[in-house]
């Protein structure tokens, strides 16, 4: 039990030595006990300031609106050089909004108050001081400046000023003034005494003042309210009640608007350069960038609308639109930087300024800031809004039954998109494609949290199983609805960075072709559990071809029953004609006469007019000739070798007399014309073939299949059909070389009966007479 008892006391012990860190703090400061308030900088901060002891001080009646990466910060002044070079005091955070609230703070332990001259409170991320107390001074300084407030009296000169400013400011959009005037005044005609024990209404008014002039010295307030906005109003208030009213901090809906210049495209902007006066961002250096004589203010800029600046603030200042909070050439601080536009060139003075043209695109952050490159903190930040979408893209058209406009922009190896619905929908989607099967598409949609999303799918079937999300690499992904108004926006490498089987990798935007797009609309989308129920309502009736380098679209025509013609020719030419003619030569050699010449060369030459005729057909319909299909490849290779063959047969060697061997280049040529003549029957059926899939791609599918079967049926019963004549032509030539069927088809004199590339040519003139006399040759155009 000892050492058990031993051990709580122990730990009994260590736990009243650190219940209370500040216990050994000493009280040898002369700041002990010294209270001031802060004076307020930004972001509504207030409170009373109470130093504790020598490490810890209160903070009371504190107010503050949120900010990040603020901190208690020590200096040894407040102007902009040491505020900036002060240094963090207290471990204390204070990344939130505070509403009148107590609390202590302890400095860190290397930190005394005779290294603070100055305790801010300071946003380290944007060398900012919200607010700040000067140890040792008093903020209710005599010094304070008059109120502009006179009244008429009876004192030598007639006027009355008996009202003192204490402090005031406006700042992020609402006004604070304190002053302090004497409860019996002396002006008995437009001021009113103030009972300190009973109740007194007090009026109160916002609104604009006119500035002095040479009648008026002072500034007097001109009118306020209005029908469609009250600006005043009255309270009951008794100055002998104590009154704590202080709720927090005001966020005011107008703040964003103090001191913002909208660009026109129309007006340029001048850049000078003066004083800093009333900066909106503390702390600032001696003096600080004007935009149209207002001192560094916001300045809002649309997307894709050019903004023009005349910069006249001087050749020690270039002007520069930065990504980096504070400016004043961020990699001289190790940081990086996005610069957009200006730089050292953009400099100038007013007799000699210079002109800075930005035109910030859909790829512009939402905000930059304006900055000098050669000092920190000299401007402030630029708003960047979505303009217009025909500002910001280069190209539009009008996809089917006009319910849907399709934005774009072509980069080097990119395309940057934007499609919007003109009808109210719960989604949108665009997709690259003939039909919704086999088509990319692109889906935007906003969820139940309003957060817009956007992403990709690849479509190989018509219900929501088929329906498989792709990983495509996409930037600058935006998607809004505006009363209830869909717009998506991408960008999108022209060609995938990828390899492999994955449809994404196969998703290939070729400026030159042009890109096939459809659209869908429904009232509702999930990338989670996608089913019928939630998938489109809406879709376009038929595709646009959309020409991406000319900028321009036409609707895509029906092509079916074009291409059905254009198919059927092919088909008769390759399937029926040609096949013919080479049968022809083949075996009906035997027949009496030049009769299967003849039949061979209007079948070989009608054969090729009507493949040249549909070939002609199908590049007009299309309006191009695109060599990026596998039928397309085989149809060219098809043609070429079919046009081989006439000017082949042109050159055709003289053949051999009766019983002369045939020269070398007799049967060079037979070699050729057989080989070239067979390639383009090969090559003609795969087109056929090929040309079937194409179709099908074009149109969803539908009645493909069934050609496709019939087509494979018509080439086997031709393969049978020619394996039944091959083995006719074998045992015919069989029985000739045996001398049992001279007297079949009458004339053996006939030397153009045989086949020169025969086995049987073997056989010399000893063996048979008949056969001596044969002279081989090849089937197609052989005479």
């Amino acid at each position: 039990m000892k050492p058990l008892v031993l051990g709580f006391l122990l730990n009994l012990l260590v736990l009243c030595c650190h219940a209370d860190p500040d216990q050994h703090c000493s009280n040898s400061s002369s700041f002990v006990g010294f209270e001031s308030e802060f004076t307020m900088v930004q972001h509504q901060l207030r409170g009373i300031l109470t130093v504790v002891d020598d490490c810890s001080f209160r903070v009371s009646k504190f107010d503050m609106i949120s900010a990040n990466d603020v901190h208690w910060w020590g200096a040894n002044a407040t102007d902009f050089g040491n505020l900036t070079r002060g240094f963090i005091v207290s471990d204390h955070i204070l990344n939130q909004t505070y509403k009148n609230e107590t609390f202590v703070v302890h400095l860190q332990k290397n930190i005394t108050w005779d290294q603070v001259q100055v305790l801010s409170v300071w946003d380290l991320t944007g060398a900012s001081d919200f607010g700040h107390v000067v140890l040792g001074n008093n903020n209710e300084s005599s010094s304070a400046p008059d109120l502009a407030t006179i009244y008429e009296g009876s004192d030598p000169v007639g006027l009355v000023n008996n009202t003192r400013l204490i402090y005031g400011h406006r700042k992020d959009g609402v006004s604070f003034i304190r002053y302090r005037r004497p409860l019996v005044s002396v002006d008995k005609k437009y001021d009113v005494s103030i009972d300190s024990r009973a109740s007194t209404t007090v009026i109160w008014a916002l609104g604009l003042m006119r500035p002095p002039d040479v009648l008026r010295p002072y500034y007097l307030p001109q009118n306020h309210g209005g029908p469609r906005q009250v600006t005043y109003g009255h309270l009951k208030l008794n100055v002998s009640e104590r009154v704590d009213d202080c709720l927090g901090p005001l966020d005011a809906e107008d703040k964003e608007e103090q001191d913002l210049i909208i660009a026109d495209a129309k007006v340029p902007l001048v850049v000078t350069t003066s004083p800093a006066l009333h900066y909106p961002n503390p702390p600032h250096p001696s003096k600080v960038l004007y935009i149209n004589k207002k001192e560094a203010p916001v300045l809002r800029v649309e997307r894709g609308v050019p903004v023009k600046f005349s910069i006249q603030a001087g050749h020690d200042v270039a002007f520069y639109i930065t990504s980096d909070l504070l400016g004043g050439n961020a990699t001289l601080r190790n940081r990086t930087e996005t610069i957009y536009a200006g730089g050292p060139e953009a400099e100038g003075v007013p007799a000699s300024p210079t002109e800075l043209i930005w035109a910030p695109d859909r790829n512009t952050p939402d905000q930059v800031y304006y900055h000098s490159l050669y000092q920190r903190k000299m401007g402030w930040r630029v708003q960047v809004v979505d303009g217009g979408l025909s500002d910001m893209y280069n190209n539009s058209v009008i996809l089917d039954d006009q319910q849907v406009t399709l934005f774009w922009t072509l980069s080097e190896g990119s395309i940057s998109i934007a499609a919007r619905g003109e009808k109210k929908s719960g989604y949108l989607a665009i997709g690259f494609g003939s039909a919704m099967l086999n088509s990319y598409a692109y889906v935007g949609w906003i969820d139940d949290d309003r957060r817009g999303h956007v992403n990709t799918y690849w479509i190989d079937g018509k219900d929501a199983s088929n329906v498989h999300p792709t990983n495509e690499n996409l930037t600058y992904v935006r998607c809004k609805s505006e009363n209830d108004i869909i717009t998506l926006e991408f960008t999108r490498p022209l060609k995938p960075p990828c390899k492999g089987d994955e449809p994404e990798c196969k998703n290939i935007v070729d400026p030159t072709t042009p890109l096939k797009v459809i659209w869908a609309m429904g009232s509702r989308w999930t990338d989670k559990h996608l089913n019928e129920r939630n998938m489109h309502s809406v879709t376009s009736q038929r595709p646009v071809r959309v020409l991406l380098m000319r900028g321009s679209a036409e609707a895509e025509q029906d092509l079916r029953p074009v291409l059905a013609v254009h198919g059927f020719m092919m088909f008769l030419a390759w399937g029926i004609l040609l096949p013919g003619g080479i049968l022809a030569a083949r075996y009906l050699k035997e027949v009496k006469g030049d009769g299967w010449y003849r039949f061979h060369v209007y079948l070989q030459y009608s054969g090729l007019s009507i493949v040249l005729l549909g070939l002609l057909f199908a590049v007009a319909e299309l309006r191009g000739f695109y060599v990026s299909s596998l039928h397309v490849k085989f149809g060219i290779a098809a043609i070429f070798l079919a046009c081989v063959q006439p000017l082949n047969a042109s050159l055709r060697p003289k053949k051999p007399a009766n019983g002369e061997e045939p020269s070398s280049k007799r049967l060079l040529w037979e070699y050729f014309h057989f080989i070239v003549g067979r390639g383009a029957i090969v090559a003609g059926i795969v087109a056929l073939f090929t040309g079937m899939k194409h179709l099908g791609d074009r149109s969803g599918g539908e009645n493909v299949h069934g050609l496709d079967w019939a087509l494979a049926v018509w080439f086997l019963i031709g393969a049978l059909i020619i394996m039944y004549l091959e083995y006719s032509e074998r045992q015919r030539r069989r029985d000739r070389i045996f001398g049992r069927s001279n007297w079949v088809l009458g004339n053996t004199d006939e030397e153009d009966s045989v086949d020169l590339l025969s086995r049987t040519r073997a056989f010399t003139q000893k063996e048979s007479e008949a056969s001596k006399r044969m002279v081989l040759q090849l089937e197609p155009l052989s005479r």
